[in-house]
């Protein structure tokens, strides 16, 4: 583990790590999360309206979701290494000004094409959290680590919230197009106000960054996705899906041959020799994964018409999972305490154990509105408790000069897991879905997923989950009072 020692880093206007100071970076940092996960929940509920308004597919429209987050992906490790080259405040500021520009391209999209690209630059932005997370563990004394990252993942709450409610209304009373432009808007504010409070910071050496190794990753999970993608319409063995498919695998697995060459590699993958980095990262691309699956399936469900969901429209789909969101504000908090008095380890394995709950609730429990706020609301208690634990894990563990590097590539998996998550649901509804004839001229209305394909993901969810707890049982536990030297 890390030194015990505050960082105590001076500019001309006093000690950086001042509680004072301190406080000004927790709330600049949860305030610009709060925008991220506002913008990223509001388009959730909105798709099915935008894929209606540019008259996309179910598949094609998975990717307003997964382009952000396979850019994101790629390129948190290549900004959380610029961060420890330059200085987190300037890389920070300089991502931020991508958001800016993806936010604004999005409200201006003509067609689901430009939507996508527009979506992919806005990715970029995503290098935020990592960075935002490097910097308040920078600041903050290793006993308080724990319980600031919880405030900031407990602000997926107010932002998921906000995104679900006032997104709802913006895009059922406006558009879609103005939930984007009203988050440029709100983009530009914090910013300025990001600018201002936080102070330069000491950059580090200057070393090289792997370029090559992002566009390997990036390129190779996009072919796959693609596969994943067009493989229900044109066949999963056919010769126009197998050309997505082969080279997306040769590029993924050549990035992770081609970085054990590299000086300066995109992961670092001597920190996975770290037994909780490692287990860190697995069960962040499997949460993640779960966690995004669950999402589409309710979103698609709740908005398709009886008996193949609940018939509601997007406003009263926000209203009815938005109460579920705000537990997650009042969990994080405590959750980040639970972290440092008894450990990541029980509070992974009950996040998991209450996931599973959820889950569960879902094949059996979704009748109404009032069980579908039910059960996400206990889904999303497991996924706040198990993002918490490993957050933490990769800041304790890895050498202080790394932090945003490691925070940075556990970022990139989750968000690779994320990113599959949508495309896995939109596939798995269009192989388990109905057609809808006109009653009088039998010709096809609508193809609406069945009840087959919401078990099957919410079973899925269930599996990878249980992956989580066998998983855990290998983790290295430690609490601050015990103060250890070293997490390996």
């Amino acid at each position: 583990m890390k030194s015990n020692s505050t960082p105590n880093i001076k500019d001309s206007k006093g000690t950086l790590g001042s509680s004072n100071y301190a406080l000004k970076v927790l709330l600049t940092v949860t305030a610009v999360s709060l925008l991220l996960n506002y913008v990223e929940t509001m388009v959730i509920p909105g798709i099915p309206a935008i894929q209606a308004d540019l008259g996309a597919s179910k598949t094609l429209a998975s990717w307003i979701t997964s382009s952000f987050l396979i850019v994101g992906a790629a390129v948190a490790p290549v900004f959380g290494k610029l961060g420890d080259i330059y200085g987190k405040k300037k890389i920070f500021l300089s991502v931020l000004l991508f958001y800016i520009a993806g936010v604004g391209l999005a409200g201006f999209a003509t067609n689901i094409y430009l939507l996508i690209a527009s979506r992919a630059i806005q990715g970029i932005g995503f290098a935020i959290v990592p960075l935002g997370l490097a910097i308040v563990t920078d600041i903050f004394p290793r006993e308080k680590v724990a319980t600031a990252q919880g405030i900031i993942s407990g602000t997926f709450a107010i932002g998921a919230a906000a995104g679900l409610v006032l997104g709802a209304y913006i895009v059922e009373d406006l558009s879609w197009q103005w939930a984007f432009h009203s988050a440029f808007i709100l983009s530009i504010i914090l910013f300025f106000i990001a600018a201002i409070m936080l102070k330069k910071d000491v950059p580090g050496a200057k070393n090289k960054v792997d370029y090559t190794g992002a566009t390997m990753l990036m390129s190779g999970i996009i072919l796959i996705l693609l596969y994943l993608t067009e493989a229900p319409n044109l066949g999963w063995l056919s010769l126009e899906t197998i050309a997505f498919l082969i080279p997306g695998l040769v590029l993924t697995i050549g990035f992770f041959l081609f970085e054990k060459k590299r000086v300066n590699p995109l992961i670092q993958l001597k920190l996975l020799e770290i037994r909780n980095v490692l287990v860190a990262n697995l069960v962040g691309i499997i949460s993640s994964l779960a966690m995004f699956l669950l999402f589409f399936a309710v979103v698609y469900y709740a908005q398709q018409p009886a008996p193949y969901g609940l018939g509601l429209d997007t406003i009263h789909t926000g209203l009815t999972l938005a109460p579920a969101t705000l537990v997650m504000l009042i969990v994080g908090p405590i959750m980040g305490r639970l972290v440092t008095k008894i450990g990541p380890k029980p509070i992974l394995i009950l996040g998991a154990l209450i996931s599973i709950v959820g889950l569960s609730l879902f094949i059996f429990n979704r009748g109404t509105t009032f069980d579908l706020t039910l059960d996400v609301a206990v889904s999303l208690v497991g996924v706040v408790s198990m993002i918490i634990p490993i957050v933490n894990m990769i800041s304790v563990s890895v050498p202080r000069e790394s932090t945003a590097v490691g925070l940075g590539m556990n970022t990139m998996l989750r968000n690779l897991g994320g990113a599959i998550g949508p495309v896995l649901a939109t596939t798995i509804m269009s192989s388990y879905s109905d057609t809808l004839l006109n009653p009088v001229t039998h010709q096809p209305v609508a193809v609406l997923a069945n009840s087959t394909a919401f078990n099957v993901i919410f079973t899925i969810g269930i599996a990878l989950t249980m992956t989580i707890i066998v998983l855990s049982l290998t983790i290295k536990n430690y609490t601050f009072k015990d103060k250890p030297k070293k997490v390996d």
